[in-house]
Protein backbone atom coordinates (compact mmCIF):
# COMPACT_ATOMS: atom_id res chain seq x y z
CA UNK A 1 0.00 0.00 0.00
CA UNK A 2 2.48 2.58 0.98
CA UNK A 3 4.31 2.73 -2.60
CA UNK A 4 1.30 4.60 -3.84
CA UNK A 5 2.60 7.36 -1.45
CA UNK A 6 6.09 6.50 -2.84
CA UNK A 7 4.68 7.31 -6.25
CA UNK A 8 3.12 9.92 -5.95
CA UNK A 9 6.29 11.55 -4.32
CA UNK A 10 8.41 10.34 -7.51
CA UNK A 11 5.82 12.53 -9.29
CA UNK A 12 5.73 15.88 -7.55
CA UNK A 13 9.85 15.68 -7.29
CA UNK A 14 9.76 15.25 -10.99
CA UNK A 15 7.08 17.82 -11.52
CA UNK A 16 4.78 15.24 -13.25
CA UNK A 17 1.13 15.64 -13.12
CA UNK A 18 -0.60 12.54 -10.98
CA UNK A 19 -2.52 10.40 -13.19
CA UNK A 20 -6.02 9.88 -12.26
CA UNK A 21 -5.36 6.37 -11.67
CA UNK A 22 -2.76 7.11 -9.04
CA UNK A 23 -5.32 9.70 -7.67
CA UNK A 24 -7.82 7.19 -7.20
CA UNK A 25 -5.82 4.82 -5.75
CA UNK A 26 -4.59 6.96 -2.73
CA UNK A 27 -8.25 7.81 -2.13
CA UNK A 28 -9.36 4.45 -1.76
CA UNK A 29 -6.80 4.30 0.95
CA UNK A 30 -7.17 7.81 2.65
CA UNK A 31 -11.51 7.42 2.66
CA UNK A 32 -12.38 8.09 6.10
CA UNK A 33 -9.10 7.71 7.67
CA UNK A 34 -7.00 10.60 9.38
CA UNK A 35 -3.87 10.20 6.74
CA UNK A 36 -1.15 13.33 7.19
CA UNK A 37 1.35 14.20 4.98
CA UNK A 38 4.91 15.86 6.33
CA UNK A 39 6.20 18.16 3.32
CA UNK A 40 9.85 17.98 4.08
CA UNK A 41 11.14 20.97 1.38
CA UNK A 42 14.44 22.82 0.43
CA UNK A 43 13.76 25.98 0.47
CA UNK A 44 15.15 29.32 0.35
CA UNK A 45 15.97 32.24 2.77
CA UNK A 46 13.38 34.90 2.37
CA UNK A 47 12.48 34.09 -0.99
CA UNK A 48 8.53 33.70 -0.33
CA UNK A 49 7.21 33.73 -4.05
CA UNK A 50 10.00 30.39 -4.60
CA UNK A 51 8.29 28.84 -1.04
CA UNK A 52 4.72 29.46 -1.60
CA UNK A 53 4.62 28.19 -5.18
CA UNK A 54 6.35 24.78 -3.50
CA UNK A 55 3.80 25.06 -0.92
CA UNK A 56 1.23 25.19 -3.08
CA UNK A 57 2.37 22.19 -5.00
CA UNK A 58 1.65 20.21 -2.00
CA UNK A 59 -1.31 21.28 -0.63
CA UNK A 60 -2.97 20.78 -4.10
CA UNK A 61 -1.83 16.98 -4.32
CA UNK A 62 -2.99 16.83 -0.67
CA UNK A 63 -6.21 17.57 -1.69
CA UNK A 64 -6.38 15.39 -4.19
CA UNK A 65 -5.53 12.53 -2.19
CA UNK A 66 -7.58 13.13 0.57
CA UNK A 67 -5.12 14.29 3.35
CA UNK A 68 -6.69 15.15 6.45
CA UNK A 69 -3.63 17.38 7.18
CA UNK A 70 -0.07 19.09 5.72
CA UNK A 71 3.10 20.17 7.41
CA UNK A 72 5.63 22.12 6.48
CA UNK A 73 9.29 23.12 7.31
CA UNK A 74 9.91 24.42 11.08
CA UNK A 75 11.31 27.69 9.12
CA UNK A 76 7.78 28.19 7.14
CA UNK A 77 7.50 30.05 4.95
CA UNK A 78 10.18 32.65 5.02
CA UNK A 79 12.76 29.09 4.53
CA UNK A 80 14.87 30.45 7.39
CA UNK A 81 14.60 32.44 10.79
CA UNK A 82 15.80 36.51 9.48
CA UNK A 83 15.90 37.44 12.85
CA UNK A 84 17.45 40.89 12.25
CA UNK A 85 15.69 40.97 9.01
CA UNK A 86 12.91 41.27 9.57
CA UNK A 87 13.68 43.62 12.59
CA UNK A 88 15.50 45.70 10.21
CA UNK A 89 12.88 44.91 7.30
CA UNK A 90 9.47 44.81 9.15
CA UNK A 91 7.61 45.11 6.21
CA UNK A 92 8.50 41.47 5.38
CA UNK A 93 5.47 40.56 8.24
CA UNK A 94 3.06 41.42 6.62
CA UNK A 95 4.23 40.15 3.06
CA UNK A 96 4.43 37.02 4.50
CA UNK A 97 0.38 37.44 5.86
CA UNK A 98 -0.23 38.48 1.95
CA UNK A 99 1.03 34.61 0.97
CA UNK A 100 -0.45 32.84 3.42
CA UNK A 101 -3.80 34.35 2.79
CA UNK A 102 -2.92 33.39 -1.11
CA UNK A 103 -2.43 29.56 0.10
CA UNK A 104 -5.05 29.45 2.05
CA UNK A 105 -7.59 29.84 -0.82
CA UNK A 106 -6.00 26.89 -1.96
CA UNK A 107 -7.34 24.66 0.98
CA UNK A 108 -11.00 23.04 1.21
CA UNK A 109 -11.01 19.79 3.13
CA UNK A 110 -7.06 19.63 3.75
CA UNK A 111 -5.93 21.53 6.66
CA UNK A 112 -2.06 23.03 6.47
CA UNK A 113 0.36 24.32 8.91
CA UNK A 114 2.58 26.78 7.91
CA UNK A 115 5.18 28.57 9.65
CA UNK A 116 6.36 32.40 9.74
CA UNK A 117 7.46 35.31 11.60
CA UNK A 118 5.67 37.63 13.47
CA UNK A 119 7.13 40.38 15.71
CA UNK A 120 6.21 40.10 19.71
CA UNK A 121 7.41 42.86 22.13
CA UNK A 122 10.16 43.60 19.44
CA UNK A 123 10.94 40.34 19.47
CA UNK A 124 11.00 37.97 16.29
CA UNK A 125 8.79 35.01 17.06
CA UNK A 126 7.82 31.48 15.17
CA UNK A 127 4.34 30.97 14.82
CA UNK A 128 1.94 29.08 12.85
CA UNK A 129 -0.97 30.00 10.84
CA UNK A 130 -3.70 27.01 10.45
CA UNK A 131 -5.09 27.43 6.83
CA UNK A 132 -8.50 25.51 5.80
CA UNK A 133 -11.38 25.92 4.15
CA UNK A 134 -9.93 29.20 2.30
CA UNK A 135 -9.31 31.07 5.21
CA UNK A 136 -6.27 31.45 7.86
CA UNK A 137 -8.33 30.04 10.33
CA UNK A 138 -6.20 30.56 13.83
CA UNK A 139 -2.83 31.43 14.57
CA UNK A 140 -0.85 29.19 16.60
CA UNK A 141 2.26 28.71 18.58
CA UNK A 142 2.72 25.23 18.25
CA UNK A 143 2.24 22.43 15.80
CA UNK A 144 1.91 18.24 16.27
CA UNK A 145 4.74 17.59 13.85
CA UNK A 146 9.00 20.61 14.16
CA UNK A 147 8.54 18.91 9.89
CA UNK A 148 12.90 19.14 9.19
CA UNK A 149 14.09 21.38 5.88
CA UNK A 150 16.78 19.70 3.96
CA UNK A 151 18.90 21.51 1.62
CA UNK A 152 21.40 24.07 2.93
CA UNK A 153 21.50 27.87 3.65
CA UNK A 154 24.98 29.60 3.70
CA UNK A 155 26.33 27.63 6.54
CA UNK A 156 23.76 25.72 8.01
CA UNK A 157 22.94 22.05 5.98
CA UNK A 158 19.50 20.71 6.37
CA UNK A 159 20.10 16.87 6.66
CA UNK A 160 16.24 16.29 6.47
CA UNK A 161 15.14 13.29 8.33
CA UNK A 162 11.70 14.05 9.87
CA UNK A 163 10.89 11.84 12.52
CA UNK A 164 7.68 10.90 13.79
CA UNK A 165 7.64 9.06 17.41
CA UNK A 166 5.26 6.43 18.75
CA UNK A 167 3.92 7.31 22.34
CA UNK A 168 6.33 5.28 23.54
CA UNK A 169 9.09 6.38 21.62
CA UNK A 170 9.60 4.40 19.39
CA UNK A 171 10.14 5.49 15.59
CA UNK A 172 6.73 5.12 13.70
CA UNK A 173 8.12 7.07 10.47
CA UNK A 174 11.42 8.45 9.59
CA UNK A 175 12.04 10.40 5.41
CA UNK A 176 14.85 10.27 3.97
CA UNK A 177 17.90 12.42 4.58
CA UNK A 178 19.31 14.73 2.03
CA UNK A 179 15.90 14.76 0.14
CA UNK A 180 13.07 16.29 -0.48
CA UNK A 181 10.19 14.14 0.59
CA UNK A 182 6.24 14.23 0.39
CA UNK A 183 6.02 11.32 3.80
CA UNK A 184 2.24 10.22 4.12
CA UNK A 185 1.53 8.64 7.63
CA UNK A 186 -1.61 7.87 9.60
CA UNK A 187 -0.80 7.45 13.53
CA UNK A 188 -3.86 6.09 14.16
CA UNK A 189 -3.28 2.79 12.04
CA UNK A 190 0.35 3.19 12.96
CA UNK A 191 0.88 3.38 8.81
CA UNK A 192 4.54 4.77 7.61
CA UNK A 193 7.70 4.01 6.32
CA UNK A 194 10.97 4.26 8.26
CA UNK A 195 13.75 5.09 5.85
CA UNK A 196 17.55 4.83 6.97
CA UNK A 197 19.80 6.66 8.79
CA UNK A 198 23.28 7.56 8.14
CA UNK A 199 23.52 10.00 11.13
CA UNK A 200 24.48 8.51 14.38
CA UNK A 201 26.90 10.67 15.62
CA UNK A 202 28.71 8.65 18.77
CA UNK A 203 30.62 11.94 20.12
CA UNK A 204 31.67 9.95 22.98
CA UNK A 205 35.29 8.97 21.96
CA UNK A 206 38.08 9.84 19.65
CA UNK A 207 38.80 8.09 16.18
CA UNK A 208 40.78 8.04 13.24
CA UNK A 209 38.90 6.46 11.06
CA UNK A 210 35.37 8.16 11.35
CA UNK A 211 33.81 5.54 9.60
CA UNK A 212 30.50 6.21 11.35
CA UNK A 213 30.10 9.91 10.11
CA UNK A 214 31.93 9.94 6.28
CA UNK A 215 28.98 9.29 4.71
CA UNK A 216 26.62 12.11 6.60
CA UNK A 217 29.89 14.06 6.40
CA UNK A 218 30.32 13.67 2.06
CA UNK A 219 26.32 14.68 1.54
CA UNK A 220 26.55 17.36 3.80
CA UNK A 221 29.16 18.85 2.08
CA UNK A 222 27.88 18.01 -1.43
CA UNK A 223 24.65 19.35 -0.59
CA UNK A 224 26.44 22.62 0.97
CA UNK A 225 28.15 23.49 -1.90
CA UNK A 226 25.31 22.32 -4.29
CA UNK A 227 23.04 24.72 -2.45
CA UNK A 228 25.19 28.09 -1.94
CA UNK A 229 25.94 28.04 -5.52
CA UNK A 230 22.54 27.43 -6.70
CA UNK A 231 20.74 29.53 -4.00
CA UNK A 232 23.53 32.15 -5.19
CA UNK A 233 22.91 32.19 -9.02
CA UNK A 234 26.64 30.67 -9.48
CA UNK A 235 27.82 27.31 -11.66
CA UNK A 236 31.00 27.92 -11.91
CA UNK A 237 34.16 27.29 -9.11
CA UNK A 238 38.03 27.82 -9.71
CA UNK A 239 40.15 26.46 -7.29
CA UNK A 240 43.98 25.50 -6.82
CA UNK A 241 45.56 22.24 -7.49
CA UNK A 242 48.79 21.88 -5.20
CA UNK A 243 48.43 18.11 -5.37
CA UNK A 244 48.06 17.91 -1.89
CA UNK A 245 45.06 16.61 0.21
CA UNK A 246 42.79 19.74 0.73
CA UNK A 247 42.50 20.81 -2.78
CA UNK A 248 42.40 17.30 -3.46
CA UNK A 249 39.13 16.53 -1.40
CA UNK A 250 38.03 20.19 -2.57
CA UNK A 251 37.85 19.14 -6.08
CA UNK A 252 36.07 16.12 -5.97
CA UNK A 253 33.32 17.21 -4.03
CA UNK A 254 32.51 20.12 -6.11
CA UNK A 255 32.65 17.63 -8.82
CA UNK A 256 29.73 15.89 -6.98
CA UNK A 257 28.16 19.18 -6.68
CA UNK A 258 28.44 21.15 -9.54
CA UNK A 259 29.15 18.82 -12.56
CA UNK A 260 33.32 17.96 -13.91
CA UNK A 261 32.22 20.48 -16.52
CA UNK A 262 31.51 23.30 -13.41
CA UNK A 263 35.16 22.51 -12.22
CA UNK A 264 38.49 24.19 -13.35
CA UNK A 265 41.69 23.29 -11.36
CA UNK A 266 44.83 25.39 -11.72
CA UNK A 267 48.23 23.91 -10.83
CA UNK A 268 50.47 27.51 -9.84
CA UNK A 269 54.17 25.82 -9.18
CA UNK A 270 56.82 27.96 -7.37
CA UNK A 271 60.44 27.20 -7.29
CA UNK A 272 59.57 25.29 -4.28
CA UNK A 273 57.10 23.07 -5.64
CA UNK A 274 57.87 19.46 -5.96
CA UNK A 275 57.64 17.28 -9.23
CA UNK A 276 55.30 14.90 -7.25
CA UNK A 277 53.19 17.54 -6.23
CA UNK A 278 52.27 18.59 -10.44
CA UNK A 279 52.37 15.71 -11.89
CA UNK A 280 49.73 14.45 -8.42
CA UNK A 281 47.55 17.76 -9.42
CA UNK A 282 47.30 16.83 -13.11
CA UNK A 283 46.16 13.54 -12.74
CA UNK A 284 43.65 14.23 -10.29
CA UNK A 285 42.10 16.39 -12.74
CA UNK A 286 42.27 13.36 -15.46
CA UNK A 287 40.83 11.29 -12.96
CA UNK A 288 38.17 13.79 -12.36
CA UNK A 289 37.95 14.83 -16.49
CA UNK A 290 38.04 18.51 -15.40
CA UNK A 291 39.47 21.46 -17.20
CA UNK A 292 42.97 22.00 -16.06
CA UNK A 293 46.31 24.04 -16.61
CA UNK A 294 49.57 24.93 -15.08
CA UNK A 295 50.38 28.34 -14.05
CA UNK A 296 53.67 29.29 -12.71
CA UNK A 297 53.51 32.07 -9.80
CA UNK A 298 57.76 32.64 -10.62
CA UNK A 299 57.47 35.90 -12.32
CA UNK A 300 54.28 37.36 -10.23
CA UNK A 301 56.86 36.49 -7.10
CA UNK A 302 59.90 37.69 -8.45
CA UNK A 303 57.79 40.88 -9.67
CA UNK A 304 56.38 41.42 -6.41
CA UNK A 305 59.50 40.66 -4.87
CA UNK A 306 61.39 43.98 -7.00
CA UNK A 307 58.76 46.23 -5.54
CA UNK A 308 59.05 45.30 -2.16
CA UNK A 309 62.25 45.59 -1.72
CA UNK A 310 62.14 49.64 -2.07
CA UNK A 311 58.56 49.35 0.10
CA UNK A 312 60.45 48.03 2.62
CA UNK A 313 63.94 50.14 2.64
CA UNK A 314 61.64 53.12 2.76
CA UNK A 315 59.20 51.96 5.60
CA UNK A 316 62.38 50.78 8.03
CA UNK A 317 63.61 54.60 7.90
CA UNK A 318 60.36 55.11 9.77
CA UNK A 319 60.01 52.07 11.53
CA UNK A 320 63.56 50.36 12.91
CA UNK A 321 61.51 47.05 14.26
CA UNK A 322 62.13 44.64 10.72
CA UNK A 323 61.77 41.06 11.51
CA UNK A 324 65.11 39.14 11.11
CA UNK A 325 62.98 36.14 10.17
CA UNK A 326 59.31 36.69 8.86
CA UNK A 327 56.77 34.63 6.60
CA UNK A 328 56.82 37.59 3.91
CA UNK A 329 57.82 35.24 1.07
CA UNK A 330 54.88 32.14 2.28
CA UNK A 331 52.31 35.01 1.74
CA UNK A 332 53.58 36.55 -1.23
CA UNK A 333 53.24 33.06 -2.80
CA UNK A 334 49.95 32.23 -1.21
CA UNK A 335 48.57 35.43 -2.39
CA UNK A 336 49.94 35.01 -5.89
CA UNK A 337 48.17 32.01 -6.43
CA UNK A 338 44.66 33.50 -4.80
CA UNK A 339 45.13 36.43 -7.34
CA UNK A 340 45.48 33.95 -10.18
CA UNK A 341 42.22 32.77 -9.02
CA UNK A 342 40.23 35.37 -8.34
CA UNK A 343 41.26 36.99 -12.05
CA UNK A 344 39.48 33.63 -13.33
CA UNK A 345 36.85 34.09 -11.25
CA UNK A 346 36.26 37.84 -12.22
CA UNK A 347 36.84 36.89 -16.22
CA UNK A 348 34.40 34.07 -16.55
CA UNK A 349 30.76 33.75 -15.63
CA UNK A 350 28.80 32.65 -12.84
CA UNK A 351 32.33 31.69 -11.24
CA UNK A 352 33.94 32.08 -7.69
CA UNK A 353 37.38 30.63 -6.36
CA UNK A 354 37.67 28.41 -3.68
CA UNK A 355 39.31 28.19 -0.48
CA UNK A 356 40.89 25.43 0.37
CA UNK A 357 41.95 25.56 3.96
CA UNK A 358 40.80 23.03 6.71
CA UNK A 359 39.86 23.15 10.05
CA UNK A 360 43.18 22.22 11.44
CA UNK A 361 44.74 24.95 9.79
CA UNK A 362 42.08 27.11 11.33
CA UNK A 363 42.91 26.37 15.05
CA UNK A 364 46.54 26.99 13.80
CA UNK A 365 46.31 29.77 12.22
CA UNK A 366 48.57 27.80 9.65
CA UNK A 367 46.65 29.47 6.90
CA UNK A 368 47.42 32.54 4.73
CA UNK A 369 44.99 35.40 4.83
CA UNK A 370 44.14 36.07 1.45
CA UNK A 371 45.67 33.27 -0.02
CA UNK A 372 44.38 29.31 0.23
CA UNK A 373 42.06 31.42 2.95
CA UNK A 374 40.87 33.27 0.16
CA UNK A 375 37.85 32.48 -2.11
CA UNK A 376 34.25 32.67 -2.24
CA UNK A 377 33.17 29.58 -0.81
CA UNK A 378 35.19 27.31 1.75
CA UNK A 379 33.99 23.60 1.57
CA UNK A 380 36.30 22.24 3.72
CA UNK A 381 36.82 24.49 6.53
CA UNK A 382 34.78 22.21 9.09
CA UNK A 383 36.65 19.06 8.65
CA UNK A 384 40.23 18.21 10.33
CA UNK A 385 42.94 16.91 8.75
CA UNK A 386 42.55 13.56 9.86
CA UNK A 387 39.10 13.66 8.64
CA UNK A 388 40.21 14.84 5.42
CA UNK A 389 42.30 11.21 4.82
CA UNK A 390 39.46 9.53 6.19
CA UNK A 391 37.28 10.85 3.44
CA UNK A 392 39.63 10.75 0.89
CA UNK A 393 39.89 6.94 1.20
CA UNK A 394 35.89 6.91 1.87
CA UNK A 395 35.83 8.65 -1.44
CA UNK A 396 37.67 6.61 -2.90
CA UNK A 397 35.62 3.70 -2.10
CA UNK A 398 31.91 4.79 -2.28
CA UNK A 399 31.90 7.27 -5.51
CA UNK A 400 30.77 5.51 -8.43
CA UNK A 401 34.05 6.51 -9.91
CA UNK A 402 36.61 4.54 -7.70
CA UNK A 403 39.66 5.21 -7.00
CA UNK A 404 39.59 9.31 -8.71
CA UNK A 405 42.25 10.03 -5.29
CA UNK A 406 45.55 9.35 -6.46
CA UNK A 407 46.95 6.68 -3.64
CA UNK A 408 50.43 9.19 -3.57
CA UNK A 409 47.90 11.76 -2.34
CA UNK A 410 47.21 10.31 0.63
CA UNK A 411 50.24 8.99 1.23
CA UNK A 412 51.94 12.14 1.08
CA UNK A 413 52.84 14.46 4.80
CA UNK A 414 50.91 17.39 4.38
CA UNK A 415 52.97 20.64 3.27
CA UNK A 416 52.18 24.17 1.67
CA UNK A 417 56.05 24.43 0.21
CA UNK A 418 56.05 27.57 0.79
CA UNK A 419 59.27 27.88 2.75
CA UNK A 420 62.72 25.39 2.93
CA UNK A 421 63.46 23.53 6.59
CA UNK A 422 66.53 24.51 8.00
CA UNK A 423 67.22 21.43 9.69
CA UNK A 424 66.30 18.86 6.68
CA UNK A 425 67.30 21.40 3.50
CA UNK A 426 63.87 19.89 2.25
CA UNK A 427 60.29 22.13 1.85
CA UNK A 428 58.71 22.42 5.64
CA UNK A 429 56.29 19.58 6.45
CA UNK A 430 53.40 21.04 8.43
CA UNK A 431 53.88 18.65 11.23
CA UNK A 432 57.38 19.53 11.54
CA UNK A 433 56.32 23.01 11.67
CA UNK A 434 53.39 22.31 14.19
CA UNK A 435 52.69 18.98 16.07
CA UNK A 436 51.17 15.59 14.78
CA UNK A 437 48.06 15.71 13.33
CA UNK A 438 46.85 12.92 15.05
CA UNK A 439 47.17 14.93 17.98
CA UNK A 440 46.47 17.99 17.26
CA UNK A 441 43.00 16.88 15.80
CA UNK A 442 41.78 15.13 19.38
CA UNK A 443 43.19 18.28 20.81
CA UNK A 444 40.09 19.99 18.78
CA UNK A 445 37.91 17.32 19.51
CA UNK A 446 38.14 16.99 23.25
CA UNK A 447 37.61 20.97 23.02
CA UNK A 448 34.67 20.61 20.74
CA UNK A 449 32.93 17.66 21.98
CA UNK A 450 33.83 17.15 25.87
CA UNK A 451 34.94 20.90 26.55
CA UNK A 452 37.66 20.00 28.47
CA UNK A 453 40.12 22.05 30.12
CA UNK A 454 43.87 22.55 29.71
CA UNK A 455 44.60 20.69 32.35
CA UNK A 456 42.00 18.30 32.10
CA UNK A 457 43.28 17.57 28.30
CA UNK A 458 46.88 17.14 29.71
CA UNK A 459 45.70 14.47 31.69
CA UNK A 460 43.42 12.56 29.41
CA UNK A 461 44.98 9.57 27.67
CA UNK A 462 45.31 10.30 24.02
CA UNK A 463 44.53 7.26 21.22
CA UNK A 464 47.98 9.18 19.90
CA UNK A 465 49.55 7.61 23.13
CA UNK A 466 48.45 4.14 22.60
CA UNK A 467 50.36 4.25 19.06
CA UNK A 468 53.27 6.42 19.79
CA UNK A 469 56.08 7.03 23.13
CA UNK A 470 55.75 10.65 24.34
CA UNK A 471 56.18 12.17 27.60
CA UNK A 472 54.37 14.33 29.46
CA UNK A 473 57.06 17.17 28.53
CA UNK A 474 56.50 16.22 24.60
CA UNK A 475 52.55 16.50 25.56
CA UNK A 476 52.56 19.90 27.30
CA UNK A 477 54.91 21.39 24.95
CA UNK A 478 52.45 20.76 22.08
CA UNK A 479 49.27 21.84 23.99
CA UNK A 480 51.02 24.90 25.11
CA UNK A 481 52.43 25.56 21.24
CA UNK A 482 48.48 24.51 20.26
CA UNK A 483 46.76 26.88 22.98
CA UNK A 484 49.12 29.86 22.03
CA UNK A 485 48.50 29.52 18.11
CA UNK A 486 44.43 29.12 18.91
CA UNK A 487 44.73 32.29 20.66
CA UNK A 488 45.83 34.23 17.91
CA UNK A 489 44.21 32.70 15.38
CA UNK A 490 40.85 33.61 16.37
CA UNK A 491 40.43 36.99 14.34
CA UNK A 492 41.66 34.27 10.96
CA UNK A 493 38.34 32.36 11.87
CA UNK A 494 36.21 35.76 11.80
CA UNK A 495 37.48 36.32 7.78
CA UNK A 496 36.82 33.00 6.59
CA UNK A 497 34.16 32.69 3.66
CA UNK A 498 31.16 30.98 3.94
CA UNK A 499 31.51 27.33 4.75
CA UNK A 500 29.71 24.52 5.35
CA UNK A 501 28.85 23.17 9.24
CA UNK A 502 29.51 19.42 9.38
CA UNK A 503 29.39 19.37 13.44
CA UNK A 504 27.20 20.47 16.26
CA UNK A 505 30.14 22.14 18.06
CA UNK A 506 31.97 24.18 15.22
CA UNK A 507 33.66 26.90 15.68
CA UNK A 508 32.30 28.67 12.27
CA UNK A 509 31.31 32.35 12.95
CA UNK A 510 27.65 31.67 11.93
CA UNK A 511 27.30 29.57 15.16
CA UNK A 512 30.20 30.28 17.50
CA UNK A 513 31.59 33.95 18.04
CA UNK A 514 34.61 34.80 20.37
CA UNK A 515 36.44 38.33 20.54
CA UNK A 516 39.32 38.64 18.76
CA UNK A 517 40.85 40.81 21.26
CA UNK A 518 41.00 37.73 23.55
CA UNK A 519 44.43 36.40 22.31
CA UNK A 520 45.47 37.51 26.80
CA UNK A 521 43.07 34.45 28.10
CA UNK A 522 45.04 32.46 30.30
CA UNK A 523 43.90 28.74 28.88
CA UNK A 524 46.33 26.98 31.50
CA UNK A 525 44.60 28.61 34.38
CA UNK A 526 46.17 29.59 37.85
CA UNK A 527 45.64 28.12 41.58
CA UNK A 528 44.73 29.90 44.60
CA UNK A 529 47.97 30.27 45.89
CA UNK A 530 49.52 31.87 42.19
CA UNK A 531 46.43 34.26 41.99
CA UNK A 532 46.53 35.52 45.76
CA UNK A 533 50.57 36.08 45.09
CA UNK A 534 49.91 38.81 42.07
CA UNK A 535 47.21 40.00 44.01
CA UNK A 536 48.97 40.85 46.62
CA UNK A 537 51.84 42.36 44.67
CA UNK A 538 50.24 45.32 42.58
Amino acid sequence: MYTIFETIDEHILKDRPLPEELINKALDQTKDKDFTGLAQLNLNAGDLEFNSKKFAKYIQVAEKIGLKEIYFPQNGIAGYFLNDFVKKFPFFIEEQKKWLDGLAKLTQKTTAYIGYIEIINNKPTQKFAVLNNGKVQKITETVRHCVNQVGAIDSISYEGGTTVFNPDGSIMARAKEFEEQFLVINETENIGKIYASSNINPYDKFSLDYEWDLERTYKTLVQGIKDYFQKCNLKKAVLGLSGGLDSTVCAVLLVDALGKENVYGVSMPSKLTSKESKSDAEKLAQNLDIGFCECTIKPMVETTNLCLENLFSETEKHWKCRYKKSFTQDNIQARSRAMYLWAIANEFESCIPIATSDKSESYMGYATINGDMSGGFAPIADITKTKLFALARWMNKNREAKNSIPESIILKKPGAELAIDPNTGKTLNAEDALMPYEFMDEVIWRIENKNQSYQEILESPFLYETRYSITKEQKKEWLDKFYKRMSTSVYKWSILPPSTITGKYSINKTIYQQPITSSKIDYIGKDEKAIDSILSHI
